[in-house]
């Protein structure tokens, strides 16, 4: 009875991922790394969210920021190229403490980084850590969005283009972990991914609807926010399992 709540899990995240971005990704993260081994919750949460951000991408695609994705794509590249050198794969229960604390990267003032994914050296930079942490802990989102913080961008702007990037970065993470996700066995009822995939993009373009009825301010604010419950209740769950 895995695969039908991990596909339910799919269509539920996929609508809150159209709405607020990551926190979709987050909570899906945490029910899947519940459910399966780590290496099959990294590929099945990539697979998952790479077609969840790739109809986003589509549906928003007047929006992205072409430049900014073509720059990122640079440093990504780079940093996948560094780690698929490394073979390693984080304890289940450190997963929940790091997917926790990433959260925490959103409530840095903005003064004291001043990224913007704009700026060609920081939108390689953005490339080459958000796939670093994507690989290293399933989840980026926090990450990438301290680079879409500066003013000018409207929101429909940055979730497309942050959708777009993430397809780049989920699509490095389930190459990093497919070979022993399949040695595992856990991914031999692959099939159930094919139709976790509609439900998936069903989500997203309900999510999207709902994105075009907020404020620019309302949007971040609640993003802020619900994230960072979110991660309180990871590192909770992370600590408990450690003990």
């Amino acid at each position: 009875m895995i695969w039908p709540v991990i596909i339910v899990a799919a269509l539920v995240t996929s609508f809150i991922s159209g709405v607020f971005g990551m926190a979709g990704g987050l909570i899906l993260m945490g029910v899947l790394a519940l459910l399966l081994p780590v290496s099959a919750a990294m590929v099945t949460h990539g697979a998952i969210q790479s077609v969840s951000n790739g109809w986003r991408a589509i549906l928003l695609r007047k929006y992205i920021a072409w430049r900014v994705l073509g720059i990122y794509l640079v440093g990504s590249v780079l940093a996948f190229g560094l780690l698929i050198g490394f073979a390693f794969e984080v304890s289940k229960p450190w997963l929940f403490v790091v997917l926790g604390l990433v959260p925490g990267l959103i409530w840095i003032p903005r003064q004291y980084l001043n990224l913007d994914a704009r700026k060609p050296t920081h939108a390689a930079f953005c490339g080459f850590t958000v796939t670093g942490l994507n690989i290293a802990a399933g989840v980026s989102g926090p990450l990438l969005d301290i680079f879409f913080v500066a003013d000018g961008m409207d929101r429909r702007e940055i979730v497309a283009t942050k959708a777009a990037t993430q397809v780049a970065a989920h699509a490095a993470k389930i190459a990093f972990y497919l070979a022993p996700a399949l040695a595992g066995g856990a991914l031999a009822e692959w099939q159930w991914l094919l139709a976790a995939a509609p439900l998936a993009i069903i989500g997203t373009t309900l999510g999207a609807r709902v994105l075009n009825l907020m404020s620019d301010a309302n949007f971040r604010k609640y993003t802020k926010w619900i994230v960072t419950g979110i991660g309180l209740t990871y590192v909770v769950r992370g600590i408990i399992l450690l003990s």
